[in-house]
């Protein structure tokens, strides 16, 4: 059987989409996206094995580019989740030198791999026979891991550092927003806050996202519905599900279409006049 990588890949591509937009946590992100990206490296591995490649075009196109569809996230995440995992959670000077270090230590990367690094972004080709074939494996060094998918069957002498190279890029920037923002909210797994959660329905909340939006009281109205609902996803831990549906039969209603915002403008009254007492 013969795998159709584009749409397994597209399939991932939504998969960690969706991962992203509505995990509670960054920890709770990463280790979801590891999974799943390490399935999908497993499935391509057995793969391989069992079919082999055409043409050697065939096998640079497969490990210069479709395998590093799951790698260089399973590698951004596994640096992302080892990062946060030891972040300091007090003193912002003790945060800077822990960020500090780890920006050093990707400098040193760069640095030692800068050969490489120039060819990758200069888009060359020429040594891509040597460095995206297994069949020179064994005169090009891999750049060895104990943490990332890898196997000698299923890896070439650089496939392996050119995902290293991609996740790096996207880490800085995560370093540099994270040092930008050392007391993040939930998002980060280890809040001392309480998590948010919405414990009133779906119709509620539906009928709360859709007045936001059609007041445009969210970047002056420049918004999509669906990254209103995505980002309160993330905030108050819920899963809306199919929130045009829930519209549809909120407008369908015959008795009182804004009822939860109804109750909530009767509740906001009731406790000033209470107040006022």
């Amino acid at each position: 059987m013969v795998l159709d990588f584009e749409q397994i890949i597209d399939s991932y591509k939504t998969d960690v989409s969706n991962i992203e937009q509505s995990s509670a946590s960054i920890l709770d992100c990463a280790n979801k996206i590891i999974i799943r990206s390490r399935n999908i490296l497993n499935t391509f591995k057995k793969h391989v094995q069992k079919n082999d490649f055409k043409e050697t075009d065939d096998e640079i196109y497969f490990f210069k580019n479709t395998k590093q569809i799951p790698l260089t996230p399973l590698i951004y995440y596994s640096e992302i989740r080892s990062f946060e995992l030891q972040f300091p959670k007090v003193n912002h000077k003790t945060q800077e030198k822990f960020v500090g270090a780890k920006m050093r230590k990707l400098n040193r990367f760069f640095t030692h791999n800068l050969d490489f690094v120039q060819y990758v972004d200069n888009g060359l080709t020429h040594f891509d026979l040597q460095f995206y074939t297994r069949n020179f494996i064994d005169f090009y060094h891999i750049t060895s891991s104990d943490f990332y998918f890898q196997d000698p069957e299923f890896s070439t002498s650089r496939d392996m550092l050119l995902g290293k190279v991609s996740a790096n890029k996207k880490l800085i920037t995560y370093l540099q927003k994270r040092l930008a923002q050392p007391e993040q909210n939930s998002l980060n797994g280890y809040s001392t806050h309480k998590p948010l959660k919405w414990t009133a329905s779906k119709t509620g909340l539906t009928e709360l996202i859709y007045a936001l939006h059609c007041n445009r009281v969210i970047n002056n109205g420049n918004v999509e519905i669906k990254e209103i609902v995505a980002s309160l996803q993330k905030v108050i831990q819920f899963d809306l599900g199919d929130f045009y549906k829930i519209y549809s039969e909120i407008k369908s209603r015959k008795i009182s279409r804004t009822k939860f915002l109804d109750d909530l403008s009767a509740g906001l009254i009731t406790q000033m006049n209470n107040s006022e007492e």
